[in-house]
């Protein structure tokens, strides 16, 4: 049989802990079992009603049927015989309620009691997590585009909590960087990538270690000058935890706006790289000339000249011999994040090598050779 006493004091439990109305919590248990009864007693199309009243513990469940005289579909309909003596009063096209209370309760009354406290435990995650989410996006909320210094609190496999005034805030792995230390207790900046409510949704709050914003965006909090709109950044690309080239630029012709973000003896950008676990930063200043970008956004790589190619945004970089693997960078990351920076297609083609290099080529080989 159903226990109810168990279900009155499991809801009056988590009503008080989670300080949830009780009425929505009886709710979800009849919805629960009036789902329950459609698969394991009846039919899908069925009308089922069920009613837990939670002082008295009383369960009802009853099922609409329309009367007819000849029955198509036994799951909604039922026929004056059936009726029997009950019959009486009753016109065709009346829809009536049976109580098959009894019936479910003798049979399998252990099954809706297992449902309900299922239903209670399910419902009581779902609410805690949707007030969590609310309560994140009150955190975040009027913070997107910027970031946010957090204490790591939690790692657990690949899950990475953060503490942001005493409240625990997930960050996804699809935003995490593996180069990152994430070590209980230390602290890192999050770029807040996200924070939305729509309509008759649940808020949503995205942060990130990954996303090429975070990099101007921690430069902002050691750079005044970009917050007083000295200097600008025109343009980011990023492969996280390997190399960001940024784009800068100032209104002020006396202003170097490269050497600002750099600081004084490198400070500045030492301390960006600091915060991104030691990720190269390239920082090109944005002249205007698209060829003078092409070639300043291939660095580390020296850049003879850069000519037009036959198609629109199509550019061909005349390197050095000797130039084509700091050009093209581990992997191609260089000349692609060049690619990106500028929005060209950038071909490499590396010049012969001169006299003077074949002079030095050969006596390096020769004193390479001799030390052997």
């Amino acid at each position: 049989m159903l226990d109810v006493q168990k279900i009155q004091a499991a809801i009056n439990m988590i009503a008080a802990e989670k300080k949830l109305p009780k009425e929505k919590l009886v709710e979800i248990i009849e919805a629960a079992l009036k789902t329950a009864y459609k698969k394991d007693f009846g039919d899908k199309d069925e009308n089922v009603n069920v009613h837990f009243d939670l002082e008295s513990g009383e369960l009802e469940i009853s099922v609409e049927k329309t009367v007819v005289k000849t029955v198509e579909d036994p799951h909604t309909e039922i026929s004056f015989e059936e009726l029997g003596e009950d019959a009486e009063g009753f016109s065709e096209g009346d829809v009536i309620e049976l109580d098959v209370t009894d019936e479910v309760l003798e049979q399998d009354g252990d099954v809706f009691g297992r449902i309900a406290s299922q239903a209670a435990r399910q419902v009581i995650i779902q609410k805690v997590a949707d007030s969590e989410k609310e309560k994140i996006y009150d955190l975040f909320a009027g913070k997107e585009g910027e970031v946010v210094n957090m204490r790591v609190d939690l790692v657990e496999g690949g899950k990475v909590v953060f503490d942001y005034n005493g409240n625990s805030v997930t960050l996804p792995r699809s935003e995490q960087v593996s180069r990152d230390n994430y070590v209980a207790d230390n602290r890192l900046y999050l770029y807040v990538a996200e924070v939305s409510k729509e309509e008759n949704m649940l808020p949503k709050v995205i942060l990130s270690r990954k996303r090429a914003e975070l990099v101007p965006a921690i430069f902002a909090e050691y750079v005044p000058e970009i917050a007083e709109e000295v200097v600008s950044i025109d343009g980011v690309v990023r492969h996280p935890g390997v190399k960001t080239k940024l784009l800068v630029s100032s209104t002020y012709e006396e202003v170097d706006p490269a050497g600002t973000l750099i600081g004084q003896k490198g400070m500045r950008v030492k301390a960006v790289m600091e915060e991104l676990s030691g990720e190269k930063i390239d920082i090109i200043p944005n002249s205007g000339d698209i060829r003078d970008v092409i070639a300043r956004s291939l660095t580390p790589a020296e850049v003879v000249k850069v000519e037009r190619w036959e198609e629109e945004d199509a550019y061909i970089a005349y390197i050095p011999y000797g130039e084509r693997a700091k050009a093209v960078g581990r992997g191609g990351i260089n000349v692609h994040l060049a690619s990106e920076l500028t929005g060209c297609k950038i071909s490499l083609e590396e010049l012969e090598q001169t006299e003077e290099q074949k002079r030095e080529e050969a006596e390096a080989a020769l004193e390479d050779e001799q030390n052997s």
